[in-house]
């Protein structure tokens, strides 16, 4: 529950293990293909690389630094929970570790996705005014599908986006950063230009990596072109948006 304290999990040797090598593996592939911003958060938050840090300490680095909490829940919740929550600074995280034998991806959020991938972004307060707009803009839609077409284009972005930057192509979406595999892949991606209708429309599957990825010019760019989108968006919004992507 919101304001009682966080209960620990309790993590093996082995899981330790596996977060020390995790952290070493992902950290090299930061340097090449992440971008940033990213980094700038990864210096400011300095999660621990030994151990696997409890939910309780990620909050403790986190929030002086943007305002947001960590909360465990036990697995994946509706969309409309998770990102109500971003708006008022609380993340939603699920505490198991993959399993050893595949250290490289896991299909399901686990806690070297919630962390290394969110909590780094989370430490940079660009991307956690993004989150917040999220949380403002679910509160504004009440059908299903609108929802959905929120949910592709937080996909396609905070979980899988990709910006240009320093003449190349750079990954700023915490489901490519928390992933050897996507990190090693996603240059190869089908790199389409931002285009948020584009992404609110486009089919993904979670099984594998990822096809099709869209680029923003900038974190600037992204952050205004995407802030701009979500305070503006309800359920006419949709309507009118969808309509004009199925009309042309």
């Amino acid at each position: 529950r919101p304001g009682q304290p966080v209960p620990d999990a309790p993590y093996s040797d082995e899981e330790h293990e596996l977060w020390r090598t995790c952290t070493l593996a992902l950290a090299e592939r930061h340097a090449r293909g992440a971008c940033s911003a990213y980094l700038d958060g990864v210096d400011a938050l300095a999660l621990p690389g030994d151990h696997v840090p409890q939910l309780r300490e990620v909050t403790a680095l986190l929030q002086p630094i943007t305002g947001f909490s960590y909360e465990p829940v036990p697995g994946l919740v509706s969309p409309s929970d998770f990102y109500g929550a971003l708006r008022d600074g609380r993340f939603m995280s699920t505490q198991y570790i993959r399993h050893h034998s595949v250290p490289s991806y896991t299909p399901e959020p686990d806690v070297i996705h919630e962390v290394i991938g969110h909590a780094n972004q989370l430490a940079v307060p660009s991307f956690a005014a993004i989150y917040r707009a999220v949380g403002d803009a679910v509160q504004r839609v009440h059908t299903d599908a609108a929802v959905q077409f929120l949910s592709r284009v937080f996909w396609f972005t905070i979980e899988f986006g990709v910006v240009r930057e320093g003449g190349g192509l750079k990954a700023y979406g915490a489901g490519i950063l928390s992933s050897f595999g996507e990190l090693d892949a996603f240059a190869d991606a089908d790199v389409r230009p931002f285009d948020v209708v584009a992404m609110g429309t486009q089919p993904y599957d979670i099984t594998k990596y990822q096809p099709v990825l869209f680029a923003a010019e900038s974190v600037d760019a992204l952050e205004q072109e995407l802030t701009g989108f979500l305070s503006t968006y309800d359920d006419e919004a949709f309507t009118r948006l969808t309509s004009r992507r199925f009309a042309s």
